[in-house]
């Protein structure tokens, strides 16, 4: 059984920063990829920030410049730094990871929030 656990969110003001956390364990063969989606009130979970186990990142344009994603295989853990802040960014943010244990199968944190406001 595979469990993500997310820390990190809570509430800042505009322009300010927040670093989220992302652990799996579990009986983990093989981590392909991790990142993390969000989904703000009313509407669809959308990208955020992705990175494979090679390193590629992939960033949605709304957080191109301000967001970087980054990984520690050996721990299967991903960090998202989110900096200049906006209360656009204001969502529940969900860690999200593809690997392997007997077969290949995505999985999903149970989300933390992150508020932006003054």
């Amino acid at each position: 059984q595979v469990q993500l656990v997310e820390s990190g969110g809570g509430l800042v003001q505009p322009g300010g920063s927040l670093r989220l956390s992302c652990a799996a364990s579990g009986s983990i063969f093989r981590m392909d990829a991790m990142g993390w989606y969000r989904q703000a009130p009313g509407k669809q979970r959308e990208l955020v920030a992705t990175i494979t186990n090679s390193g590629t990142t992939n960033y949605a344009d709304s957080v191109k410049g301000r967001f970087t994603v980054s990984g520690d295989n050996a721990k299967n853990t991903v960090y998202l730094q989110m900096n200049s802040l906006k209360p656009e960014d204001t969502a529940v943010y969900y860690c999200n990871a593809v690997l392997t244990t007997y077969w290949r199968k995505e999985y999903w944190g149970q989300g933390t929030q992150v508020t932006v406001s003054s």
